[in-house]
């Protein structure tokens, strides 16, 4: 709604004037024009279009920053939390796997067997999250932008990613596990 500047006093008023120059040369020129218009009114200070965005959306892209900071944080706390668990079941399972070695299993099928209980697990744990993102979402609706709150490809996405990650911390222990000599494995128990 317009209303004119006597009318509603404001302490700051801005001027856009659209050039092909830089700032800097046509500031002079504009501090010029609005002192011969008006000598009492300051020209406090000249910033191109380009700096008022970038200073509008600063904090919230300091905010998209910091999100995204504490996500790959709980990224990374999710992949050692995996790796740690997995480290522990392959050695509660040194006995079991020994066995399984002596009895004839080869490498690949202890890699399989141990990163495929690993992926079972996360399996569980992302359907479990995934179904509750879903649920909560809804909730969450009035502060999604330009994101659907049962958006697919967001899903899928972080369902894939989390995948990767725990294919990539799986696979240390599943590798130790396929290094574990069968007759120690046997003789330590």
């Amino acid at each position: 709604m317009y209303a004119p500047h006597a009318q509603v006093g404001m302490e700051e008023m801005a001027v856009v004037a659209r050039t092909g120059l830089d700032a800097a040369a046509v500031g002079p020129a504009i501090r010029t024009i609005a002192k011969g218009l008006d000598a009492g009114v300051p020209v406090s200070e000249i910033r191109t279009l380009g700096d008022v965005r970038s200073a509008s959306i600063s904090s919230d892209r300091f905010r998209t920053l910091l999100v995204g900071t504490f996500a790959l944080l709980a990224l990374a706390l999710a992949a050692i939390g995996i790796y740690g668990v997995i480290s522990y079941g392959v050695a509660q399972r040194s006995r079991e796997i020994g066995i399984r070695m002596a009895l004839g299993a080869r490498p690949p099928e202890i890699l399989r067997l141990v990163v495929g209980d690993g992926m079972l697990t996360v399996a569980v744990g992302v359907l479990v999250g995934v179904m509750a993102a879903a649920g909560l979402s809804r909730f969450l609706e009035s502060l999604l932008y330009g994101v659907e709150p049962h958006d697919p490809t967001t899903f899928i996405g972080v369902t894939l990613l989390i995948g990767v990650v725990a294919l990539a911390a799986s696979v240390i222990p599943a590798r130790r596990a396929v290094r574990v000599d069968p007759v120690v494995a046997l003789r330590s128990e």
